[in-house]
């Protein structure tokens, strides 16, 4: 056989099965811990291409794979402003099938994370209707993992996040992935048990790690999974508590939990491990 005839013989081949079902995704609100480590996710993962991350201004992406899109003429900071300019040109077809809006505090790693887009709670749902103007079907928005680390006025922008309007915009899957808290803890029947409780409030390095807060690394391993086993499940509006994002954190692969949970099955009991002297 030729390579002539191979040649014509591969471009008659199907796809691989990966590239099949690869789906292009853009997020807004990459420059944070949690936004790096969704987009470092999204990356590393076969279900996504390609990975479009929205700025304010063109810099160098250094991960591959990575696709910027200049949305708004910012001032570097990142702030999301209250007009965002359309691309241009404007797009001939959907801007993405999925959307991913992270909210987080910014770093200062370096210059570069200060051009991403950085969504603002009252920007919400202007961003989400932006989003759906330009073709996306699918919307995950993601509130920041240990949200007692955020900035007084982020935390108190979050608490009006207007859900109901995004809610309104037609989407055909739309989750918010609420901050990972571990479930309530029931007070112990002992009170020897209570008086250690007590003493390890008081005495945080001596808690264990999976009483802190979850790193966001696993918080990014729930996203992504839920990204892409979500288009597969039925079409409408979730709310992903702060428990089920907890218990996910713990497992090293959540597949299995988050498969439950899109088609409503039982899922195993949420039990925090009982803190030991």
């Amino acid at each position: 056989m030729t390579l002539l005839n191979q040649a014509l013989q591969a471009g008659r081949r199907a796809a691989p099965a990966d590239a099949a079902i690869a789906a292009s995704v853009v997020v807004a609100g990459g420059g944070g811990a949690l936004g790096s480590a969704v987009l470092e996710r999204l990356l590393g993962s076969r279900h996504f291409a390609p990975v479009t991350v929205l700025a304010t201004r063109r810099f160098t992406a250094a991960m591959h794979g990575l696709e910027l899109l200049v949305v708004a003429d910012g001032d570097g900071d990142g702030d999301a402003p209250h007009a965002l300019e359309p691309p241009a040109p404007p797009p001939a077809r959907p801007l993405a099938e999925f959307a991913l809006i992270v909210f987080d505090r910014a770093r200062a790693a370096n210059g570069r994370e200060r051009a991403f887009l950085r969504p603002q709670p009252d920007t919400l749902a202007e961003l989400a209707r932006w989003l759906r103007g330009h073709g996306v079907q699918r919307l995950i928005v993601v509130l920041p993992h240990a949200p007692a680390r955020l900035p007084d006025a982020l935390k108190a922008g979050l608490a009006n996040l207007d859900e109901q309007a995004v809610a309104a915009l037609g989407f055909e899957h739309l989750v918010f992935v609420r901050s990972a808290q571990p479930p309530a803890d029931a007070r112990a029947n002992q009170w020897l048990q209570r008086v250690a409780d007590g003493m390890l409030a008081q005495l945080q390095m001596m808690v264990a790690a999976s009483n802190q807060p979850v790193r966001a690394a696993k918080v990014a391993q729930f996203v992504v999974e839920l990204a892409a086993q979500l288009g597969s499940s039925a079409p409408g509006t979730r709310v992903a508590p702060p428990e089920l994002v907890w218990q996910a954190a713990q497992l090293h692969d959540p597949a299995a939990l988050v498969g439950a949970w899109l088609a409503a099955r039982e899922l195993p009991p949420l039990r925090a491990p009982r803190r030991r002297l």
